[in-house]
C-alpha cells in the first residue's frame, strides 16, 4: 500500500511541474520516440523497474537529462544505454521527445 501511495504521489508531482511549459512539438516526439519505448514504454510508463517512468515528467528536466547524456556529461546509472539512444538526435528531436513524455499521463 505504501509503494502505491508513494507512485501515485511522485505522478501527481510530475504532472504538477507544468508539462505545458515544453517548447517542442510532442506530436513530432512521438514519432521520434519507438526507440525509446523499449525500455521506457510507449508511453513513457515503464514497466521494468530499473528504466524510470518518464511520463509526466518536467519537459526541461528531460531535455536537460538527454542533452546531458548525449555530452557526456552524465555518467553513472543507465548512461552507458542512454548516450549512445541519444547520441543521433538534434536539439529539436530532443525538444520533441521532452514535449511528448511530458505530455503523458503518469500511471
Amino acid at each position: 500500500m505504501k509503494k502505491i501511495l508513494v507512485a501515485t504521489l511522485a505522478c501527481a508531482l510530475m504532472g504538477a511541474w507544468g508539462s505545458a511549459l515544453a517548447a517542442g512539438d510532442a506530436a513530432a516526439g512521438k514519432a521520434k520516440s519507438a526507440a525509446c519505448a523499449g525500455c521506457h514504454g510507449p508511453d513513457g510508463n515503464s514497466a521494468v523497474p530499473m528504466y524510470p517512468k518518464i511520463a509526466g515528467q518536467n519537459a526541461q528536466y528531460l531535455e536537460s537529462s538527454m542533452k546531458a547524456y548525449k555530452a557526456g556529461e552524465r555518467t553513472g546509472g543507465q548512461a552507458a544505454s542512454m548516450k549512445p539512444m541519444v547520441a543521433a538526435l538534434s536539439d529539436q528531436d530532443i525538444a520533441n521527445l521532452a514535449a511528448f513524455y511530458a505530455s503523458q499521463a503518469c500511471k
